[in-house]
This record gives C-alpha cells, structure tokens and sequence, in this order.
C-alpha cells in the first residue's frame, strides 16, 4: 500500500508541472518556436548531462552485477514490447501510426522514472535504473529515430551512436567501470544542469497540450487503445515473462515500474523534430500520464 501511495504521489507532482506549462502557454509566456527550442535542448544536452551523472558512483562489484541484470532485464522487455508495437501496427495505415508505435515502445523512464524510482527503491534503484536508461537510449536513437523519421537507412543507425545522449552513456559507463569520480568544480554544474530536466520537460509537455483538442481526445478510440496497451497490457506481459528468471527482486522490480511508466515526454519532442503531429503526441502523452497515476499503483499492488 505504501508503494501505491508514493508512486501516485510523483506522477501528481509532474501532473502540476504539465498544468504550469500548459497555463505558460495560455498566457503567451512560451510560444510554439521557443517550445521547439526548448525541446531541442532537452534532446541534445540536458538528457545527455542527466544519464551521464547516474554513473557517478564508486564502483562496487555487487552494484555492477545487479547492473548487468538491469541491462538483461530491459533488454528482454524492450524486445517483447518492439515486437508487440510491430505485430499490433503492422497492417496500419493510419497517418499517426508512427506516434502510436514510438509510443508503446518508449516509456518515460528518465523525467518520471528517476523521482518514482527514487522515491519507490532509494538511490540503488536508481543505480539500476541506469541499466535501464542504457537500453532505452540505445533503442530510441535507433529504433525510435527510425520510426519516427520514416528512414530505414543505416547511416541513421551510425549517427545515433554517435549522438550526445549515446556518447553520454559510452562515456559514464566507462567512468563507473574506472571508478573515477569527477571533481566536484565539475560534478556541481553538471548536476545544476541536469536538475532543469523534470521540470523543464513537463513545461514543454504542457505547452504543446496548449492546442490539444480536448473533445477529440476524450472520443479518440485509438487513443484509449494506446493507453490500455501501455499502461496494463504489455507491462503485465513482461511481470510474467520477469516472474519466470532468477533476478534479483529490487532490479526485477525497478525494470518493471520503468516497463509501466506512461509514454515517453521524448514523444513530443521527436514529433516536433521529425514534423509528425506533436498535437497527437501530447494527447497521448498527458492521457498516459494521468492515468498511470491509477494504473502504476495498481501493478504494484499486484507484484
């Protein structure tokens, strides 16, 4: 009961952010071409600085095998869902089927997962939360950069890892294997910087919901399919698929809250960059959002 108790706790305080952004953009404070820059940044520098600082620890041989269970665990339950969104959207020809596939794959385990990981498991499920982040950053400038660009071409593929959010983990990967902690001259703005991303990225969720159809959303047959799909049906697949391996319990628990997390705020961000419909994409983002208040605690209560 506990647990159901702080994850909806979270989730409410990035709901409020989501509302400020939302009332920013009411009041002409953020308009649609700052929104976009402000994205870009998100992308380019402020994800990159966040994931290279979850390495920052000492390294310890027990934290680093229950790391590469995290990484086996997300790597397995990014597969399983992969292929469903593939299976599930292969015969669509509808003009938001990228959305809708970049959407069930990506959940949004860095701005959300963080503080309701933290909050749920303490700093070492953080630590295996960037197990986690490692195969999600590999599949989304990869996978998702294909499916949201439309380009199949393996040049994308070959720029992907060499983006800032891959060097990112490259690079802070090999610090914690190294056990080499920067100083604190250099660890210090870093970590001021990488402090702007929650808040930051609900300001742009919000206003982008701005000019979001309301009374389109609530009759969006398609919409609720995403979130029923998102939020119950494909995280209970991989609890089942998790119930079955011998992982230890706080790694096998923290990849599965970050399997059941609402869809990615990167949604809004790429639908912007690659000219989708970031309009659908913040439907689909803030109907995730609200409802994974219910639906996160009502997996947990069952895990």
């Amino acid at each position: 009961m506990e647990l159901t108790a702080i994850a909806f706790e979270q989730i409410l305080v990035l709901v409020t952010l989501m509302v400020i952004g939302f009332g920013c953009a009411k009041v002409n404070l953020i308009d649609e071409a700052t929104n976009k820059q402000l994205s870009n940044l998100l992308l380019m520098l402020i994800n990159p600085v966040l994931i290279f600082l979850s390495y920052q620890r000492s390294f310890e041989a027990e934290l680093l095998h229950g790391l590469l269970w995290a990484i086996a665990l997300s790597a397995i339950s990014f597969v399983i869902i992969t292929l469903a969104a593939h299976l599930i959207y292969a015969k669509s020809g509808h003009k938001d089927v990228a959305i809708e596939r970049f959407s069930l794959v990506y959940t949004n385990s860095g701005f959300l997962g963080i503080p309701l990981v933290n909050g749920l498991f303490g700093s070492e499920g953080v630590f295996y939360l960037t197990g986690y982040l490692t195969i999600f950053f590999l599949f989304f400038w990869t996978h998702g950069m294909i499916v949201m660009s439309g380009k199949r071409d393996f040049g994308a593929i070959k720029k992907a890892f060499v983006s800032p959010p891959m060097l990112a983990i490259f690079a802070g990967f090999g610090l914690f294997v190294a056990g080499i902690l920067l100083p604190p001259v250099v660890y210090t703005p870093l970590r001021l910087l990488g402090n702007v991303n929650t808040p930051l990225a609900m300001l742009v969720a919000g206003v982008s919901l701005s000019g979001a159809n309301w009374g389109r959303l609530l009759v969006n047959k398609r919409l609720y399919a995403v979130c029923l799909l998102r939020l119950l049906v494909l995280p209970a697949v991989v609890m089942l698929v998790f119930s079955l391996l011998p992982a230890p319990p706080l790694v096998r628990a923290t990849v599965i809250v970050l399997s059941a997390c609402p869809v990615a705020a990167n949604v809004i961000l790429f639908a912007y960059r690659y000219d989708k419909n970031p309009t659908y994409a913040s439907e689909v983002f803030a109907a995730t959002t609200v409802l994974s208040m219910f639906t996160i605690p009502l997996l947990l209560f069952f895990f």
